[in-house]
Formats: structure tokens, C-alpha cells, sequence
């Protein structure tokens, strides 16, 4: 018997739904695997999609599911992870309920499938829908209020461009918004590599708020700047187009490779380095470093939803005992007057303002706020003089991730 159009995707979503939930791997790691058999790329979108929106939604989902059955299914039912993608499809993606049947169903082969059949018929003849806005995780509530509206939809896509003084050009050729010189956001959907501008490095991908970290070391006028956690470049990128002649240091082989890539597409200088920064020794000191630390990445989750069901205090505690040792190499690696940023793209204080707190009291380093004027897109710092936005913010522009961002100098001996 004929498999229906599109089982393969459907499958692939199912796959990497069970990756997330049940062995905390990321999207990221578990899409190449579940996607081996889906060879079109249309359909390799269709299944990010599927399972995307089901993460994002997961808990308004399983709260529909359960007001449709008797019992409830355990979480890691396979029935739960089915009905899951099929209310995606039908709430968020759009997708005719009796394609989502055809394509659904045959997931539970040998299964439950008049279970889940009854479920999704008895939900689509109460015309269900779902809240304006994604209810998060229990654990997440408290910690990011008011952040879930930015989470509704995937983002759009943000273009760091190599030449600042291009802004207004770029803008009109792309039809994109431009929300600081050197920035252009157009929406998602075309390719990138088809994207005007790609073949000649013109630009690269990064999110907004990825972008201010540079942003704030300025004009490196051919200063030295160590790039930690380099990969996959959009950073080194950033600080050699200001003119910094810049180490790229990172531990992965594969990443690093994407970095040189980048740097050979965008015709980009810079001094790419493989190496573990915490056994490694420089030549030299610096003049800054940024240290956009290894975190949890739950700054991500509009792009990367998965963040919201793998992250707990197990990983976060894993994280600040990582970022505390690079703050430590990092702080003895900075010249007299240097300056050090330390990011990352995390929401959780922990891994942001504590440990600018602990920076305070430990290295002696002097904290350099950051200046309103600084920053783009009418976004300010705190009161401490750090950066701290989160995809609530800019809401009605498209949002953007989540970020903490602090400046240091060291003091001249």
C-alpha cells in the first residue's frame, strides 16, 4: 500500500520531537539524522516547521489533548508526540485536517491510531484554538515574564553588513528594515545563498541582538582583539570590518570551518585558531577580548524552541562553572586599559547579571557602562550599565533574542 505525500516529513518531525523530549538532544543535533530519508528540501523545511511550532506551542497543545481524554497520556506516549504534530499542523501551519489525518495516522502503525484519530476530530469539531501568545513551561514563567509574546512566530532574518556605509543601499535593494547602520532585517522564507548580496560577502546572518556585543568595542583602528568562542564567525566578522586585527579562537573543528568559510565568502581578514581556551596560552596580550560565553542559549528560543523543554538548573549550573573559567583566563589575557565584553545569549541571570556581579568583585577589572547612544533600535541599558534585551522587546518590529551584555577595562599599570 502507498505511503501517503508527505509521510516522510511527518516522520522526520516525530523523530526529532522524540530527540528533544525524551534525550535532551537540540534540534540542531537531531535534525541530519531524522532527516536522512526526506531528500527535498521543501519537505526538510515542512518537518523543522512541524516539529518547531510543536515545541513553541507544547504546552497549550498537551493542555488541548488532555481536555479530550478520559486519561491522560503519559508524556512520552508516542500518541501525545503524534497528536502533537498533527494540532501544529492544523493550528499554527494551517495544513486541511484530513491532510493532517492522512499524513498523521500512519505514524501510529500498529498503534492507537482510532485514540488519536477520536482526539483530533472531537478538538477540530470544537473549533479549538490557541492563546495569543505560547504559555511556557512552569519553570519558565516566573523567570521570563512577559516574554511570551515574542515567541509567537519564528523570526525574520537579520543581515550584519560588511560595509556600514552601504545601510541605505542595501535596505532598498533587500525591501528590509534597518534598525542601526550596518543592519538590514528582511523576512524569512527565501534561501540565503539566493539572497542578493551573498555571493559577493556583502553580508552575513546575525540577529540583532548578536550584533551589539562589536558594537561596543568600536573602532579597532588595527588594535589586537581576541575573539573566544569564535565560530561560527559572525562576531570575528564584525570586529575585523572595524578594522580589529583579530585572533578567532575556538574548540571546534567543524565550527571553526564554517568560520574560515565565512571569512572567505565575505573577504574578511582574520587569525582563525583551533584550540581549548582553557589549557591555552597566548603570545601576547590583548587590547579587548570578547568572551561570548558558552551558555545555555535560551535567549534563542524564538529560533531554537527546543531551549524551552531541554533547559533546567542542572545545565545552568553546568554553564556558569564553564563561564567562570573563561572569565577568569580571559581577564589575565587583557592588556592594561584593554576592554573586556562578556555575552551571552541567555536569559537566565546566573548566566548574565550574577555573573557581572562576581566579575565586580573578583578581577579588580573596572566596569565601563554602556551608553544609551550606544545601542540601536531605542533600547537601553540598565541601570548597572549592562545590556540585557529578551524577545519580548521590539515586539512590534519582529522581536529579537535574548541577550546579556557587560564591558569591563582593566586598570593602567
Amino acid at each position: 500500500m502507498a505511503q501517503p505525500s508527505g509521510i516522510h516529513a511527518r516522520r522526520a518531525a516525530l523523530k526529532m520531537l522524540d530527540a528533544v523530549l525524551r534525550r535532551g538532544e537540540t534540534l540542531e543535533q537531531a535534525a541530519p539524522g531524522a532527516l536522512r530519508d526526506v531528500r527535498k528540501a521543501p519537505d526538510q523545511a515542512l518537518a523543522k516547521a512541524i516539529v518547531g511550532e510543536a515545541l513553541r506551542w507544547l504546552t497549550d497543545l498537551d493542555a488541548l489533548i488532555d481536555s479530550a481524554t478520559k486519561n491522560p497520556l503519559p508524556d512520552d506516549a508516542k500518541p501525545r508526540s503524534v497528536l502533537r504534530l498533527m494540532l501544529a499542523q492544523s493550528l499554527r501551519l494551517e495544513t486541511p485536517p484530513h491532510a493532517v489525518i492522512a499524513t498523521g495516522l500512519p505514524l501510529l502503525a500498529g498503534g492507537p491510531r482510532r485514540l488519536a484519530h477520536g482526539v483530533f476530530s472531537t478538538l477540530m469539531k470544537r473549533e479549538v484554538t490557541l492563546p495569543e501568545a505560547p504559555t511556557l513551561p512552569e519553570r519558565f514563567q516566573e523567570r521570563w515574564d512577559g516574554m511570551a509574546h515574542g515567541l509567537v512566530q519564528p523570526p525574520e532574518v537579520d543581515l550584519h553588513l560588511k560595509d556600514e556605509g552601504q545601510t541605505d543601499q542595501w535596505q532598498a535593494k533587500l525591501g528590509g528594515e534597518s534598525f542601526a547602520s550596518g543592519h538590514v532585517r528582511m523576512p524569512r522564507g527565501t534561501p540565503i545563498e539566493q539572497v542578493e548580496g551573498y555571493d559577493e560577502g556583502a553580508w552575513w546572518v546575525q540577529d540583532l541582538a548578536a550584533q551589539l556585543p562589536t558594537r561596543l568595542l568600536g573602532d579597532g583602528a588595527g588594535k589586537h582583539a581576541l575573539d573566544l568562542c569564535a565560530a561560527p564567525g559572525g562576531k570575528t566578522m564584525a570586529l575585523s570590518a572595524s578594522g580589529w586585527k583579530v585572533t578567532a579562537l575556538d574548540i571546534s573543528k567543524r565550527r571553526l570551518g564554517v568560520l574560515k568559510d565565512n571569512l572567505k565568502r565575505t573577504g574578511l581578514k582574520a587569525s582563525p585558531l583551533r584550540a581549548d581556551a582553557l589549557t591555552w596560552e597566548p603570545k601576547h596580550q590583548f587590547d579587548a577580548i570578547l568572551l561570548d560565553a558558552p551558555c545555555t542559549a535560551t535567549g534563542t528560543c524564538r529560533r531554537h524552541p527546543d531551549v524551552l523543554h531541554r533547559i533546567g538548573p542542572r545545565q545552568i549550573a553546568e554553564m556558569v562553572e564553564i563561564q567562570r573559567a573563561l572569565i577568569e583566563k580571559a581577564a589575565g589575557w587583557l592588556k592594561s586599559g584593554g576592554t573586556l565584553i562578556y555575552a551571552v545569549c541567555s536569559l537566565e541571570p546566573e548566566e548574565g547579571e550574577e555573573q557581572a556581579d562576581w566579575i565586580n568583585d573578583t578581577f579588580g577589572l573596572t566596569p565601563a557602562p554602556i551608553q544609551g547612544v550606544e545601542l540601536p533600535a531605542s533600547l537601553e541599558p540598565t541601570p548597572e550599565g549592562w545590556l540585557r534585551t529578551h524577545p519580548g522587546m521590539l515586539r512590534e518590529k519582529g522581536g529579537l533574542d535574548g541577550f546579556f551584555v557587560g564591558r569591563w577595562t582593566k586598570s593602567v599599570r
